[in-house]
């Protein structure tokens, strides 16, 4: 196709213009208090599950790499006394907070948001030079999170289909565009800012295929770039103008053409996506979930004994089936955390047999355990055309069928606990955060002050000191 004559952006201006717009003109006073509050949840949650990653497989390492690499002490790395530069602690913290894959997700759009948002707005917050209240905060918090959850509302294409994992490679440009309104960049400079995060963009869905380590990682990735696209930015480095939209924007070279034009633009600055993000009540990806509370269910039935099962049937959608369901040996008998993460065989029976999924079961130990892997060998995956008619796009429904002779226990879960049609209670997050607390090898006793500062942070006329101190008085427990 010639192109020589072609526009430089499909739609004018490109959607990168008018969010920076949007962006720089936001204001704390003019949010409305429901996306205040949900962006309040969005940092308790985020935060807590950096504390269950504090430790988990992959973060020490990554924490002895910034820490050799050392540099300008400019931002902390959460849960330690470590001080580094400010594009390496916002790739820490973000790999912290997506390491036990107990974050949230936008059911619809299935993508993460906090844990890149969260932690390049800490560090932007650190580098400023100034103190940042808590007001600019969670508007730069709000902007981040509301074009990650925009992005991927908008996109049609599933990500199994498009071979990118919304949550890393969304993640460059909501972290960007946090940054960009805590650091108060223009409109152009903001610009600039995401067209520099597009020269770094990446995110393959192959490292949950094979369970790789590095799959926790590449938020945190996306986290890191946007600090160094803001560097450049301020520096006037040209970046990219037609991000989304141009002839080779995301839409055409990442997307297949599947971004609506039409959803990213519609009731920008009146209907906030983000206030739908879920927040999970298992330690795992969210296409296991409906799975998890249809056994639990099963598991209550008058009749039902897991020991006596000879089989079952999950019925779940096509992208499930390829995000948690094959290749099958793998998900029976996942041989690592991260294929324990992405194995609905595996979540299943740890539902059936002890009536709960929790971040011990995502340990070394556990995997090894043969009354839960004898169970996981009976699950077999089934694409069904109906619910993949009805939500083929969205986080899988699930209708499990187990069997105890020719006698079938049956339950169908389309809604998982913890979107916002049925939301997780303040008791619910409470015991979430004792357990990522235990779980990250902290003081249950931490949850009370941490709780406290979060409450706080609205009203904060230095976050950055506040945070440092909730560090300080984690780590002292």
């Amino acid at each position: 196709m010639d192109m020589s004559n072609a526009p430089d952006s499909i739609n004018t201006p490109d959607f990168s213009k008018v969010y920076s717009d949007f962006s720089a003109a936001l204001s704390f006073g003019a949010l409305p208090r429901t996306a205040v509050a949900a962006a309040r949840l969005n940092i308790y949650d985020t935060l807590a599950c950096a504390l269950a990653g504090a430790h988990a497989p992959g973060v020490d390492e990554v924490r002895d790499i910034v820490a050799d690499w050392g540099g300008k002490p400019e931002a902390h790395v959460l849960w330690t006394n470590l001080h580094v530069p400010a594009p390496n602690a916002a790739w820490i913290n973000g790999v912290m907070a997506h390491a036990c894959d107990y974050d949230d997700t936008h059911d619809k759009a299935i993508l993460h948001g906090g844990i890149s948002v969260i932690p390049a707005a800490l560090a932007a917050a650190e580098m400023a030079g100034r103190p940042v209240s808590g007001q600019e905060f969670y508007t730069g918090v709000i902007s981040g999170l509301e074009l990650i959850c925009r992005l991927g509302v908008a996109t049609r294409i599933g990500l199994i289909q498009a071979g990118f994992i919304y949550s890393a490679l969304f993640a460059h440009f909501a972290a960007t565009a946090a940054a960009a309104r805590i650091l108060r960049l223009s409109v152009d400079d903001t610009i600039n800012a995401l067209g520099n995060a597009y020269s770094q963009a990446a995110g393959t869905h192959q490292v949950t295929r094979d369970g790789a380590l590095t799959k926790r990682m590449q938020p945190g990735f996306g986290a890191r770039s946007a600090m160094t696209a803001i560097a450049l930015a301020r520096k006037n480095i040209r970046g990219a103008q037609n991000v989304f939209e141009g002839i080779d924007g995301l839409n055409r070279t990442y997307l297949q053409g599947e971004l609506d034009s039409d959803v990213l633009r519609a009731d920008l600055g009146t209907r906030y996506h983000f206030e739908d993000l879920s927040y999970k009540p298992y330690p795992c990806c969210r296409m296991n979930h409906c799975a998890i509370d249809a056994a639990l269910q099963i598991r209550t039935q008058d009749g039902f004994d897991w020991t006596k099962v000879t089989e079952i049937r999950a019925n779940i959608n096509a992208q499930g089936n390829q995000a948690v369901g094959t290749p099958l040996d793998m998900r029976r008998a996942p041989k690592s955390v991260v294929q324990a993460q992405f194995s609905i065989c595996y979540n299943i029976a740890c539902a059936l047999v002890q009536g709960s999924v929790s971040l011990s079961d995502f340990t070394a130990e556990a995997l090894a355990r043969p009354d839960i892997l004898a169970l996981a060998a009976k699950v077999t995956p089934v694409v069904d055309a109906e619910l993949d008619r009805r939500m083929g796009r969205n986080v899988t429904p699930a209708r499990i069928e187990a069997m105890i002779g020719d006698r079938p226990f049956v339950a169908e879960i389309t809604e998982a606990r913890g979107n916002f049609l049925s939301p997780m209670s303040d008791a619910d997050m409470r015991r979430k955060l004792e357990d990522c607390l235990s779980f990250g090898g902290f003081a249950p006793s931490g949850a009370d002050r941490f709780e406290a500062t979060i409450a706080g942070l609205e009203a904060s006329t230095d976050i950055v000191a506040d945070m440092r101190a909730l560090s300080s008085a984690i780590i002292a427990g």
